[in-house]
């Protein structure tokens, strides 16, 4: 039984990633996994203020340890992100992340709630005034698991 035929754009944002790597001192950092498939996504995040004075993602990347799926919606919520006001970007969701990529095989609908919900936990972060680089030592170790129903 097959259930994950992927989009061309699917297979695209797999085979090559936007935005994949590691970022250095990071203003921002959110880290969730899924304890069921055993996903880890990191979104790392540059911000800075535009000629309006509002805060932006200036830079955005990722680390993900996952199925093509779990890789396609990281790298298109780079895409997404990228460039936008912090709470434009809180206005993304895991349908745009889908839709983005021309859809998402329902079984692997949980990888984009996962992509949205690290880039709302590294905004969050911010925030809160939380540094990236301490976050993200403490949560090498400590990840926030979400699940889709």
């Amino acid at each position: 039984m097959n259930n994950t035929k992927y989009s061309e754009k699917v297979k695209e944002h797999f085979l090559h990633p936007h935005n994949m790597g590691d970022m250095k001192n990071p203003d921002a950092i959110g880290i969730v996994g899924n304890k069921i498939c055993g996903d880890v996504m990191k979104i790392f995040l540059k911000i800075e203020k535009n000629q309006e004075n509002k805060e932006y993602i200036k830079d955005i990347k990722f680390q993900t340890m996952g199925c093509a799926a779990a890789i396609s919606t990281s790298s298109m919520i780079t895409d997404l992100a990228k460039e936008k006001a912090l709470d434009d970007a809180l206005k993304i969701t895991n349908e745009s992340v889908a839709k983005g990529l021309d859809g998402l095989p329902p079984i692997k609908m949980h990888c984009s709630n996962l992509a949205a919900s690290a880039l709302h936990k590294a905004i969050d972060n911010y925030n809160k005034g939380l540094d990236g680089n301490k976050v993200y030592k403490k949560e090498k170790t400590s990840v926030t698991c979400y699940h889709s129903k």
